[in-house]
């Protein structure tokens, strides 16, 4: 029996409106962001559960599938930047070597079955997660080296390269970028219950199944976010703009 809908719509309606509440009293910009986010989230879901039903078995459409994620992720990713052409080759270059090396060593391993539905399943959520590794790497390289410029300027006429001169602003913004899926990871089963781990017992698998899944995608994300918000860091930062137009970009 299908559950009717209007709770589930009763539920979305007023916690949006609390959060476009609360951000307009605090005076926030962007404050309708939220409930656009959700509005596109819920049309991009009624979207997939009805594609999703006719290629999960098949390899071809899956790699299909995967590849449009993985382009509407770095281009996400891109313009939270600062979108410009090259910026978006670092930007996918990251986050390809971080998900492609992710997954081969998953499925490579053993760890799980190279089938399309569990290539689906777990290639959407590192695909994600590096997206806002990189997101947040980039973003932070770029503000720390507004924000250090004097000190970026002092090293290069002291004869270092643009790289050696950024260093410690990218290796910052790297520690950063990766708190949330570290913190994410240490309070799984504590204070957050994943919902892969919720979904999967929901389907009727057994809780251990269900707990040999999720350290393995939670794995999957960290070394994922890790190589992908490494190599966007590092390569960006020595190209980083004077900080006038950096500031504007971000």
């Amino acid at each position: 029996m299908t559950e009717p809908l209007w709770p589930t719509l009763t539920a979305v309606v007023v916690l949006l409106a609390i959060a476009v509440t609360v951000l307009s009293l605090a005076g926030v910009r962007h404050r309708w962001a939220a409930g656009v986010a959700v509005f596109r989230s819920a049309i991009q879901l009624a979207a997939i559960s009805l594609i999703l039903a006719g290629v999960i078995t098949d390899p071809r459409w899956v790699a299909l599938a995967l590849t449009v994620m993985f382009t509407v992720a770095a281009v996400t990713a891109t313009r939270r930047t600062g979108w410009t052409l090259p910026r978006f080759g670092i930007v996918s270059g990251a986050m390809a070597a971080g998900v492609g090396i992710t997954l081969a060593v998953i499925f490579l391993t053993g760890a799980l079955e190279p089938t399309a539905r569990y290539a689906l399943a777990i290639g959407g959520i590192i695909i994600g997660n590096a997206m806002s590794a990189v997101t947040l790497a980039g973003r932070r390289t770029a503000q720390g080296t507004v924000e250090r410029f004097a000190e970026v300027e002092g090293w290069l006429a002291l004869g270092a390269t643009p790289r050696q001169a950024t260093l410690d602003i990218a290796r910052e913004a790297i520690r950063e970028a990766l708190i949330p899926p570290t913190d994410q990871t240490k309070t799984t089963g504590l204070v957050t219950l994943p919902g892969a781990f919720v979904g999967a017992i929901f389907g009727g698998v057994s809780p251990l199944e269900a707990g040999r899944f999720q350290i393995v995608v939670l794995a999957g994300i960290m070394a994922a976010g890790t190589i992908a918000a490494t190599i966007v860091a590092l390569t960006l930062a020595p190209t980083l703009m004077r900080p006038d137009q950096e500031s504007a970009r971000i």
